[in-house]
This record gives structure tokens, C-alpha cells and sequence, in this order.
């Protein structure tokens, strides 16, 4: 029970983590590559790596944080959600604060000017995300009734029960941020209730008044007949859900010889923010109603553009993807035989130098 237990109480692991927040930043790294303009061409905006410093034996991290980042490039999971407690309502990225752009010199300082100014920063899916927020929160018995305020202080939700992690709580580095920018997986933070200790007598209470909300979450990836959930524990820090999306574009990219083509990108018109085929070559893509000029591209092919519509209707949109094979790879190898300098032209009639006809019997 709560009188029996610190509000902190389990919140570390033994040595000292937060799991939740133990990820690396990548948002930070994107918006500084944004502020250069290397996105996309030279930084992406989807997959980004992991640091290298991260991955270092003697680097801060936890084993169990390790353990699940391996586990999120192995699965190529579409929607997740952790659970936590001492709250009442749902939490989407971005967790991470982008600082404000720094003072001009110039510029006259306000009187509460601080060194750092963080402002919110939507992702791209930020309308995707708001509503799979909205499908946990509205099914929930009692997440919307903010009427009294929240679990300790004012309601941050506006009546709604959801509240983008940056404006509510900003941290660094949490994994609801690793997942979006890291796989292809939407994930948010679900915070069952404001007592994070109830009592055995309450777990029944508590249960019914999420298990409606889990179902509608789950739905939101899954068609057929609704599963059969394990009771509700503490013990279950994750909900990962591979199987068919139920809003959406889905499909599969393959050549022209039927082949699948793995970690080919799928771009959706403006929404800064793709996402990559699985080994399968298939791809899963949650999206509002909506019509949508999607393409799919490899390395060593040529693009492939096509209109797609998301409708009300239950079910994603079956959206496939058939690539040409493209010379370009051929072209970049033949260039960097040549130091990746412009090829000279052989001009006729004027005999070619030793050196001149070495360099073009390599390169036929």
C-alpha cells in the first residue's frame, strides 16, 4: 500500500538506472543536424544510429536497457506502449525539449530570462500520435475526468487525459523518443493510475478500469477477433504488437522478379519521418484517414511513387511497391574507380597518353 511504501520505490533498478530514460538522445542529435540542414541527405530523419560511445563496454547503461534496444532491432515492432504509475494519463513524444535558439547579442534580455529556454517540439506523426493517445484515454473509466484536478497537481491533460511528454515532464533520452526515431515503432507511456502502491483489494478496480483501454489500443494494430489478456502485473513493462495494422498504409516492396527487398524506405508525403521494410521486405505505417503520395526507395533501384487513400473503413490500405533495378549503382562504382573525379572525355583524333588508355581499357 501507498503508507507502506516510498514514492521512489522501484523507480531505480539496483544500480542506480532509470530504464525509462536511459536510452540515448537522438532527438537532440536530429534537431542539431536539422539546424545544419544535413536532414535528409546527409543525416536521416528515421533509423538514426545509435552513438558509438553509447555502445562502448564502460558506457553508462543498463543491461536491461541493452537488452531491450536489442530487442527492437530484431523485431520490426509497430506500435508499443510501457506502463508506469503514480499518474493518470497518456504520454507521447516528444519527451525531449528542444532549447530555444540562442539571444542575438544585440537583442535586450527580458527580466526573467533564463540560460535555456525549452520549447515544444511535435513530431511529425504528431497527429497519429494524438490519436492513439485519445484511443487508450477515452476508453479509460475515469483517465477524463480531470474535473478535480490531477493525481497531485492541476489537470496538464486539458479534460483529455494526454499530454505530450515535453510539455508535462521534459527529459532526455526516454524510450518512448528511442523508438520513434530509432525503429519504425510509435510508442507512449501509459500511466495506469495515481496511487502507484494499491492495495489487493484495488487491483480488481484497477483492472477494470483499464482493460477496455488495452483492448482499444490494441486494436489500433490488430483486425479479427479481440485477444485474451493476462492479467494485469507490474511485471509486464511492455506491450509490442507485430501483427497487421488496423489504420494505415501496409504492404510490400519486391523487384521486378518478385524478390522482397529489405530496409527499402517508405516515404509518406508531408510527413517528415520514414520508416523501413522488414526482412520480408513488408512495411506496417499507422496514418490518419487521409489520401497520401507514398514512394518506396532502395539503394540500387530506381524510386516507386504512388497515390494511396486511408479510409474510415476497418482494415490498412493494401499499398505494394514493385522496383527497377537502376544503373546509378553501376555509374557510382565507375566514378570511384576514377577517384570519384569527372571521367575526361577522349577527344577524337588526338592520340591518347599511356597513362589515358590504361585508365580506359580499366574502366571497359
Amino acid at each position: 500500500g501507498s503508507e507502506l511504501g516510498n514514492w521512489a520505490l522501484g523507480h531505480w533498478t539496483e544500480e542506480g538506472f532509470d530504464l525509462f530514460e536511459n536510452f540515448p538522445d537522438l532527438a537532440s542529435a536530429l534537431w542539431a543536424a536539422e539546424e545544419r540542414r544535413l536532414v535528409p541527405h546527409q543525416f536521416p530523419n528515421h533509423h538514426i544510429p545509435v552513438p558509438e560511445h553509447y555502445l562502448s563496454e564502460d558506457a553508462a547503461v543498463a543491461v536491461e536497457t541493452r537488452a531491450v534496444m536489442a530487442w527492437m532491432d530484431k523485431n520490426p515492432f509497430v506500435l508499443g506502449a510501457n506502463l508506469q504509475g503514480g499518474e493518470k494519463l497518456v504520454s507521447f513524444p516528444f519527451d525531449t525539449a528542444r532549447p530555444s535558439p540562442p539571444t542575438p547579442a544585440a537583442a535586450p534580455r527580458p527580466l526573467d530570462y533564463e540560460d535555456e529556454h525549452p520549447e515544444l517540439q511535435e513530431t511529425p506523426d504528431h497527429a497519429v500520435f494524438r490519436w492513439l493517445a485519445i484511443s487508450y484515454a477515452s476508453a479509460h473509466l475515469t483517465m477524463t475526468e480531470t474535473f478535480r484536478g490531477g493525481c497531485h497537481t492541476q489537470d496538464v491533460t486539458d479534460a483529455m487525459g494526454i499530454v505530450q511528454g515535453a510539455k508535462w515532464h521534459p527529459r532526455a533520452g526516454s524510450m518512448n523518443d528511442f523508438s520513434y526515431l530509432h525503429t519504425n515503432c510509435l510508442e507512449l507511456s501509459i500511466y495506469l493510475g495515481c496511487d502507484k502502491f494499491p492495495h489487493e483489494s484495488e487491483l480488481q478496480q484497477e483492472w477494470e478500469n483499464n482493460k477496455e483501454s488495452l483492448l482499444t489500443f490494441m486494436e489500433q494494430v490488430r483486425t479479427g477477433t479481440r485477444p485474451q489478456l493476462p492479467r494485469l502485473s507490474h511485471t509486464v513493462p511492455l506491450i509490442p504488437f507485430l501483427t497487421q495494422i488496423h489504420r494505415g498504409i501496409k504492404g510490400v516492396v519486391t523487384d521486378q522478379q518478385g524478390e522482397p527487398i529489405a530496409n527499402a524506405t517508405i516515404v509518406v508525403g508531408g510527413i517528415n519521418h520514414n520508416v523501413r521494410t522488414a526482412s520480408g521486405g513488408d512495411y506496417w505505417r499507422i496514418l490518419n484517414p487521409g489520401e497520401y503520395r507514398v514512394s518506396a526507395r532502395a539503394e540500387g533501384y530506381n524510386p516507386s511513387v504512388k497515390t494511396c487513400h486511408v479510409l474510415y473503413d476497418i482494415g490498412a490500405t493494401q499499398c505494394n511497391f514493385v522496383l527497377s533495378r537502376s544503373n546509378w549503382k553501376r555509374i557510382r562504382e565507375i566514378m570511384a574507380m576514377n577517384g570519384n573525379r569527372p571521367i575526361r572525355r577522349v577527344v577524337p583524333g588526338r592520340p591518347m597518353t599511356p597513362r589515358e588508355r590504361l585508365r580506359l581499357r580499366m574502366r571497359l
